[in-house]
Formats: structure tokens, C-alpha cells, sequence
């Protein structure tokens, strides 16, 4: 049998890479299917508008307007009440279900959320077991997690019980919580984890750079990558990784005003400037006229303030309407 070929996954970023992102980015392509941030689940089960308020992918095919699947991510540490969701999600046919063991945020660390299950083994692995009888065998199910909380002295034990718990792969993220996002990304340990299960591990962490895709290949031996970052600092990324046309700045004005657009006709007013502002703060690593639209841009409130700065700079302002989130 012939080895699958590789695969690039847009990583499930809270606050980052939201629909509106996800949209722009499966839309300058490469990707072979994405994550979306994750869906709190805490002590009920939540009705089909929560799910599709973060994923509105679930209304349309599970798919972004590009075609690219988008599964969904679930994050908590009750087994039963993670179960009953998974089940109510699998109701509304998405691309696949995801487990949370990965957000370092303090916030959701506090309440027994994401990489603070780390610790905890067997927890992840009841939890895991619950989610797959409710997930059929034809629908992905997948985890991403951590090296560990603190330091990797449990990141095999964990990986090991999310694969008995029936995970179909893994994604590993390579620094623990207490890392946050602080270079380097550990692959050696990704691939550490890879040689201890069965499963398919997914490997992420650090790259920003084809080079870099080359080199967490090669050093954690995963065959499929997850961009996280790096995809949001350079949206054209997936595409160099994959070998087809870049491009440069030019290429990527439709992508800022269909940002624009979609953020305009999505977010409160007050708050759109500071999502575009924030997406060129990344681009500022790339490309020097990020850096002098960002500049300019810092200072402006008002959305027709940013539209006169996008219009002056060549990029198309298109939306028309507005609507609160």
C-alpha cells in the first residue's frame, strides 16, 4: 500500500483564525482540511446555533466557500456531557469531531479546559472513549494535544491514552503549556510521541517558512503538517509549501478586502478595525507594506476611516451592509 499523501491542516486558533479567516485563507489555497476554534462544552448540551455560531461551516456542507472541510472542535473534561455533544454535533454532519487538549489560555486552564487535562491520563482517555462511541466510524475523530503541562514527563502516556480511547489521529503540538508560544517548538518530541502509537500523527508547531516545513517533516518523521501561525503571517505559505505560484503583496489585496468585507458584515463596527489591524500586526513579519498600512491604520477607530486608508491603498472596499456578530 502506498503511503498517504501529505496533508496541510489549518490549526484551530481562539481569537485568530475565525470563520472570516478561514475563509480568505482556504481561498488563496493549499489546504487540505482545517479546525475550527473550539466549542466550550460545560454541563449541558448546547443547542445546534452554538456549534454554527462558531462553525458556520456546519450550514454550508461543513466546507468553507473554497470547498475545504472545516471539523469541528470540542473542548472540556466532563466525558458524559463531551459525549452528549459530540453526539448533538454529529446531527449537523460536520467534516469531523476534534478534542481540545492544547489551549494554554489561563482562562480555560482554570476551569479544567484544554492543556491543563494534560496531567491526567485517564481522564483523556474516558474522555475520548465516550466521544468515539457517539462519533461513527466514518467520520474523523481526532485530539490535538501538548507536550505536557509543566515539562513531556506524561506526553507519551497521554498520547497512549487517546489512542486506546479511539482517536483515529493525533495532532501534537510541540511545547507544553507552560511554553505558550515561545520558540523553539520541540519536534524531537513530536517525534517521540509519533513512535509511541499507531495512530497518524499530525505535526505542529514553529513553521513559518517552507524551510521550516521541510525541517518539522524531517525531524518529527510526520508525514501531514497543521500550520498555525505561520498561515495567518503569510497567507500564501500553503502554497509555497505545496509548490504552486506564491505570489507577493499584490496577491494578496483581494484577500485583505475580502477580509474587510466579511469582517464589516460580521463584527460590531467598533470592533472591526482592531481584527484587521490585528491580522497585519502578523503580516508585518513578511511583508514591508503590512508593516506601513499597519502604521498607518494604528491609530483609526471609525470603519469609513479604514475604508478611505484601504481605497488610498489600492485594496477594493466591497461591503456594503453591516450587521452585529
Amino acid at each position: 500500500m502506498s503511503p498517504a499523501p501529505a496533508q496541510l491542516i489549518l490549526a484551530p486558533m481562539e481569537g485568530l483564525a475565525d470563520h472570516e479567516m478561514r475563509e480568505v485563507l482556504t481561498a488563496l489555497g493549499g489546504y487540505d482540511w482545517g479546525i475550527c476554534q473550539f466549542v466550550r462544552v460545560s454541563g449541558s448540551v448546547l443547542p445546534r446555533r452554538t456549534f454554527a455560531r462558531v462553525c458556520p461551516e456546519l450550514l454550508q456542507g461543513s466546507r468553507t466557500r473554497a470547498g475545504t472541510p472545516i471539523r469541528v472542535q470540542l473542548m472540556g473534561s466532563d466525558p458524559d456531557c463531551l459525549a452528549d455533544n459530540a453526539g448533538r454535533l454529529v446531527g449537523m454532519a460536520p467534516a469531523g469531531v476534534d478534542l481540545n487538549f492544547g489551549c494554554p489560555a489561563p482562562t480555560v486552564n482554570r476551569h479544567r479546559g484544554g492543556a491543563a487535562l494534560l496531567e491526567e491520563p485517564e481522564l483523556l482517555h474516558r474522555i475520548a472513549a465516550a466521544v468515539r462511541r457517539q462519533v461513527p466510524a466514518t467520520l474523523p475523530f481526532t485530539a490535538k494535544m501538548r507536550l505536557g503541562l509543566k515539562d513531556t514527563s506524561r506526553a507519551l502516556e497521554c498520547a497512549q491514552a487517546l489512542e486506546a480511547g479511539g482517536v483515529d489521529a493525533l495532532i501534537v503540538h510541540g511545547r507544553t503549556k507552560v511554553d505558550g508560544y515561545r520558540p523553539p517548538a520541540r519536534w524531537s518530541w513530536i517525534a517521540r510521541v509519533r513512535e509511541a502509537v499507531q495512530v497518524p500523527v499530525v505535526a505542529n508547531g514553529e513553521v513559518w517558512t517552507p524551510a521550516d516545513y521541510a525541517a518539522i517533516r524531517a525531524e518529527s518523521g510526520c508525514t501531514h503538517v497543521m500550520l498555525g501561525r505561520g498561515a495567518v503571517a503569510d497567507p500564501l505559505l500553503a502554497r509555497r509549501i505545496k509548490g504552486q505560484a506564491g505570489g507577493g503583496w499584490d496577491d494578496l489585496g483581494p484577500a485583505l478586502s475580502m477580509y474587510w468585507d466579511l469582517v464589516c458584515r460580521r463584527v460590531l463596527p467598533v470592533h472591526a478595525p482592531g481584527r484587521l489591524k490585528q491580522w497585519l500586526g502578523l503580516l508585518r513579519r513578511n511583508y514591508a507594506e503590512a508593516e506601513s498600512l499597519y502604521q498607518q491604520m494604528r491609530t483609526l477607530r471609525q470603519v469609513a476611516e479604514v475604508d478611505r486608508l484601504l481605497l488610498a491603498s489600492g485594496i477594493p472596499v466591497s461591503h456594503q451592509e453591516r450587521q452585529a456578530a
